[in-house]
């Protein structure tokens, strides 16, 4: 499994006794709902691969508002569904909450670290992925300028940004422009402001645009196809979106995160703790199929492979937001 473990080997025997139970595993999606096309997509992805290969249904919800967080994980819970996944940062405060409430019932939650012993935390290095992306962006402009577009402004988006940043400081004479769509939750689901963006930023200059904004970004995407540039899409593959149109996509697999949890508890191989997904893992990386691949050349390619060999053997350290926000690049 594409992991890093670090849990406390007590709770194996818990997962254990959960799998001689009836299965019924949840997922809640966070704002923008399962077909945003993006990270949340992700996460449905993987729950309907579960279903095709185990035969076991899951139930799901998709929040309208903040409110709905810890109504949802405690009826969830109430209902005995097992185990529940949370997807995104923002349920981090009532997870902390209802855990503790249910504590024969697993919970885990994508982008934070909830310390409970029956919930796993699942983190990205987002980073590293951006870099690559990074490597690409600066590589197929023909300006010198590339853009970046983020969805709502929050130390895990910046994470992106920075990441991104790096890779394209690694091609010499290469400039990046950034926007935040907003402050709130419904910078993820504003397909408008993000067409809006990244036309503002194609005006200054800028020829490939790279969006971390949920459903935002299909507007990003979709000022690409109409301006004759290039975005690059986030969390699932969205080379389809446009085809032609899109670099590539950093790849954040929220898929095997969410189908390993649910596969964990039906194997009785639960665990608690966290796991970090990145390059070494295959938690994070670049899409290559037959949309994109007359955008990208071998020379980029090979630039790409170099620096993900180079990232994982250490010898290149891209920079972490989240553990330090001043980002050198």
């Amino acid at each position: 499994m594409i992991r890093t473990l670090f849990a406390a080997a007590s709770v194996l025997a818990l997962g254990a006794v959960a799998a001689q139970a009836e299965l019924k595993p949840a997922v809640i999606y966070d704002h923008g709902g399962k077909f945003d096309k993006s990270f949340n997509e992700a996460a449905y992805t993987g729950a309907e691969k579960f279903k095709a290969d185990t035969g076991v249904e899951y139930q799901e919800f998709e929040i309208q508002n903040d409110a709905q967080r810890e109504q949802a994980l405690r009826r969830f819970a109430q209902r005995g569904a097992d185990p529940i996944v949370a997807i995104g940062f923002s349920f981090a405060a009532a997870l902390e909450k209802v855990a503790p409430e249910f504590p024969d019932s697993h919970f885990a939650i994508v982008d934070m670290v909830v310390d409970q012993p029956n919930v796993r935390s699942i983190v990205f290095k987002e980073e590293e992925g951006s870099y690559l992306v990074g490597i690409m962006a600066a590589m197929a402009s023909e300006t010198g300028k590339v853009g970046f577009i983020g969805g709502m402004d929050i130390p895990l988006i910046r994470k992106f940004e920075c990441g991104y940043k790096g890779g394209v400081a690694s091609i010499e004479g290469t400039e990046v422009v950034a926007n935040m769509t907003g402050t709130t939750p419904a910078a993820w689901n504003d397909p408008a402001r993000g067409t809006e963006l990244a036309k503002s930023q194609f005006a200054d200059g800028a020829d490939v645009v790279y969006h971390a904004a949920g459903g935002t970004g299909i507007g990003v995407i979709q000022a690409a196809a109409d301006e004759g540039k290039l975005a690059i899409g986030v969390d699932s593959n969205q080379n389809g979106l446009a085809p032609g149109s899109v670099l590539t996509s950093m790849l954040k697999r929220v898929d095997v995160a969410v189908y390993d949890t649910f596969m964990d508890v039906k194997n009785g191989e639960w665990s608690s703790g966290f796991e970090v997904f990145g390059l070494a893992e295959d938690g994070v990386g670049v899409a290559m199929d037959e949309h994109n691949k007359e955008l990208v050349s071998a020379e980029m390619l090979n630039a790409v492979e170099a620096a993900k060999a180079s990232i994982i053997a250490g010898d290149i350290e891209v920079h972490d937001y989240m553990s330090d926000s001043a980002c050198p690049y």
